[in-house]
C-alpha cells in the first residue's frame, strides 16, 4: 500500500510556509456568505471537518456557534488548541472514523479537504461518517475544486521563494488524479513531497452522496455562491442534507 502522503506533508512546517500567503479574507468572506445563506440558529452545533490550524473554526465560534474542529494533523491541532474556549474545541481525528453520532446541525469541509484517499471506498466511508454525525435534517457543505475547470488550466511548473526557501512546484494529471510535486532544499537537506487529489465530478459526488444517505439540494460555483457551471466555475460547492426533518 502506498503511503498516505497527507500525514507527513500536513504535519510538516514547510507545508505551512508554502501556503502562508493564502487569501484569508476571501476565505472568511466565503464563510460569511455561507452563513448568510444557511442562517444557523444561535448556538448551532457546527463541525469544521479538516480544520487545519483552526482559523475558520475560530471565525465561526466568534459568531456564537458551538464549534468543533477536527484534523488528522497533530501539529495543527496542537496549535489550534490555544484558541479553545467554552464554545470551541479541537481534536486530532481521522475523518474516516465516527466521532459523534446524531449530534451536529452543520458539518463543513472547506477548501478541497477531500479526495485525498487512494481508495474511493475511504471517501464513501468519510461521507457515511458525516451522515452519522448529523442530526436529522442537518446540513453538510463540501467545498471542492471544479475538476473540469482545473484540468483545463494547469499551470505546469512554477517556483516560489518564501522565507528564503525556493519551492519548485509541478502539477500534472494521471488517470483520475491531479498530482502536485513540491521539491526544495531546507535545513541542510533536500525535500520532496507530493499532493494527490482525486478529480471528482458532480456526477461522482451525486453517486457517493446518494450511497451515504445524503441529498444534494444545491450546487454553487464560487465563493460568492453563484450557480455552478461545469465549464466556467472555479469551485464545486455542494450543499446536502440528511433527510429526517
Amino acid at each position: 500500500m502506498e503511503p498516505e502522503w497527507y500525514k507527513d506533508w500536513f504535519d510538516s512546517p514547510y507545508y505551512h510556509i508554502l501556503y502562508k500567503y493564502r487569501d484569508e479574507s476571501e476565505a472568511e468572506g466565503f464563510i460569511d456568505n455561507l452563513l448568510e445563506l444557511l442562517r444557523p440558529a444561535p448556538g448551532a452545533r457546527i463541525l469544521d471537518l479538516a480544520c487545519g490550524k483552526g482559523r475558520y473554526s475560530v471565525h465561526l465560534a466568534g459568531k456564537g456557534f458551538d464549534v468543533t474542529g477536527l484534523d488528522l494533523s497533530e501539529q495543527s491541532i496542537s496549535y489550534a488548541r490555544r484558541f479553545e474556549r467554552e464554545n470551541l474545541s479541537f481534536f486530532t481525528h481521522d475523518m474516516r472514523m465516527p466521532f459523534r453520532t446524531n449530534y451536529f446541525d452543520f458539518i463543513f469541509n472547506f477548501f478541497t479537504s477531500f479526495g485525498y484517499f487512494d481508495s474511493e471506498k475511504d471517501d464513501l466511508r468519510t461521507l457515511k461518517t458525516v451522515a452519522s454525525g448529523l442530526r436529522p435534517g442537518g446540513v453538510f457543505v463540501l467545498d471542492f475544486f471544479n475538476s473540469h475547470y482545473v484540468a483545463g488550466r494547469l499551470t505546469g511548473s512554477e517556483e516560489k521563494t518564501i522565507e528564503g526557501i525556493t519551492f519548485r512546484i509541478n502539477k500534472h494529471i494521471e488517470g483520475r488524479h491531479i498530482f502536485k510535486t513540491i521539491s526544495f532544499e531546507a535545513g541542510g537537506r533536500a525535500w520532496f513531497f507530493e499532493e494527490k487529489v482525486r478529480l471528482f465530478t458532480l456526477e461522482d459526488f451525486e453517486r457517493l452522496f446518494r450511497s451515504a444517505g445524503l441529498h444534494i439540494c444545491c450546487t454553487y460555483g464560487d465563493y460568492q455562491l453563484r450557480p455552478f457551471d461545469e465549464a466556467g466555475s472555479p469551485r464545486l460547492i455542494l450543499q446536502a442534507q440528511l433527510p429526517g426533518r
